[in-house]
């Protein structure tokens, strides 16, 4: 399945991919739309642009994807740089190069998140079907993380409008909303904290 907004066209349409011949049964019934594979007034515009943002990410595709990559490496590398007790995680899996999840030692996720806001930045804790979720996300905890790394974990997502003047803003912002919060938390036993904090 794919989501249409990921392609920068609106929310609220998508695709699914069947393979030839494997049995399908429908969710929504009731109608003859879509070969009677999903009942239901199909938003035609929407598919319509779908479809446009499809092309223009196909011909975009090569250059493009690259130089997202460049970029996220470059915010995860200043960020490691800048900030102790930063664990990068999945950086040895093969991953899409848009999206970026850091550790922060000694914080919460979402109090990273509300100060980033702040600044006007957008980030967040998990995918958008765990948003509003205080568990630590299920993920990272199957990939071995503690749920105290787990609950300190943020995704940074890059798209194609992405810029160096962001990236470059955010490793500005970023450490000291870090070193705010190490301050505030009650766990000083960790030696990245107490270094940021001196």
């Amino acid at each position: 399945s794919l989501s249409a907004h990921k392609l920068h066209a609106p929310k609220g349409i998508g695709c699914l991919y069947v393979r030839q011949g494997l049995p399908y049964q429908s969710y929504i019934v009731g109608g003859g739309q879509e070969s009677g594979r999903r009942g239901g007034t199909e938003n035609v515009a929407y598919m319509i642009a779908f479809g446009k943002a499809a092309e223009m990410a196909t011909a975009s595709l090569g250059g493009e994807v690259e130089r997202i990559r460049a970029l996220r490496d470059r915010m995860e590398d200043g960020i490691l740089e800048a900030i102790p007790g930063v664990t990068r995680n999945g950086a040895k899996e093969p991953r899409l190069a848009s999206t970026s999840n850091l550790s922060f030692a000694d914080c919460e996720a979402e109090a990273i998140l509300l100060l980033l806001n702040r600044e006007g930045i957008c980030a967040s804790s998990g995918s958008a079907c765990t948003t509003g979720s205080m568990a630590p996300s299920h993920v990272l905890i199957a990939m071995g993380l503690s749920p105290e790394h787990a609950m300190g974990a943020v995704r940074f997502s890059l798209s194609k409008y992405t810029t160096d003047a962001e990236v470059d803003y955010l490793l500005e912002k970023l450490p000291a909303i870090i070193k705010k919060l190490r301050r505030a938390s009650p766990k000083t036993e960790h030696p990245a904290a107490e270094a940021v904090n001196s």
